[in-house]
């Protein structure tokens, strides 16, 4: 078996995990179902309940498909450092937080019953240097990608140096950050239903689900051009 094969073999479901995933849709399923009839709204647009299942389901699978190499306390160490802030990154870029002065009184909230399961319990917040907006999906989604990139720094070499080169010149680490900027900071419960509504959330939840894959993947690429070789008639 070829190292492509071998390595694309990690983001091959078995059929447990394809058996997992039916009781876990089916369980989301039904928080839905309960939120709507708790709430008596009307779905109109099925995409933003969909949204935040499908990070979670996402980042489910590639928590239970990675493998971290064994290392040295130093590299891990290093690794972590790394992994935080590729995550203060993320939040920032992803809406998480925004840091800098914020005009008026401080605001805490947390929403549930005007945001369907996944957006909701939502935490935000305002304050005078900090403004936060952490969706449940987002911050487990992103705290994964960091986890995700923790261990691909790990696996990227023999030295510290190496993962960290590793990192940089890695495509897949760099997509959800791309996207961060592309979808813009939200804030405010209003501004969230509208950005969901729109087309940003949907370019961010195609980027992360191909980020976890790849992550959980690692492709070189040799690994790519082999894959490339094989698709060819």
């Amino acid at each position: 078996m070829s190292t492509a094969t071998s390595a694309f073999g990690r983001v091959r479901p078995s059929r447990e995990t394809l058996l997992g995933l039916a009781v876990l849709v089916n369980t989301e399923l039904l928080l839905v179902v309960g939120y709507v009839l708790w709430t008596g709204v009307t779905p109109s647009r099925p995409l933003f309940y969909i949204y935040p299942f499908v990070w979670i389901n996402a980042g489910l699978w590639g928590l239970w498909r990675a493998t971290v190499p064994a290392a040295p306390t130093r590299r891990r160490l290093v690794a972590g450092a790394v992994a935080l802030g590729y995550l203060l990154l993320l939040g920032y870029f992803g809406g998480l937080y925004a840091v800098g002065a914020t005009p008026g009184p401080s605001d805490l909230r947390v929403v549930t019953r005007t945001l369907p399961p996944g957006w909701s319990p939502a935490l935000l917040y305002t304050g005078e240097w900090l403004t936060l907006a952490l969706l449940p999906f987002k911050a487990f989604g992103y705290a994964t990608l960091a986890y995700l990139v923790y261990a691909t720094v790990l696996d990227a070499g023999g030295s510290a140096t190496a993962g960290l080169l590793g990192l940089f010149s890695c495509v897949s680490c760099t997509l959800p950050l791309i996207a961060g900027v592309l979808s813009g900071f939200v804030g405010g419960t209003a501004a969230l239903v509208s950005a969901a509504y729109g087309q940003s959330y949907g370019l961010s939840t195609v980027v992360f689900v191909l980020t976890v894959a790849l992550l959980v993947w690692r492709p070189t690429a040799a690994d790519l051009s082999r894959v490339r070789s094989s698709l060819r008639p």
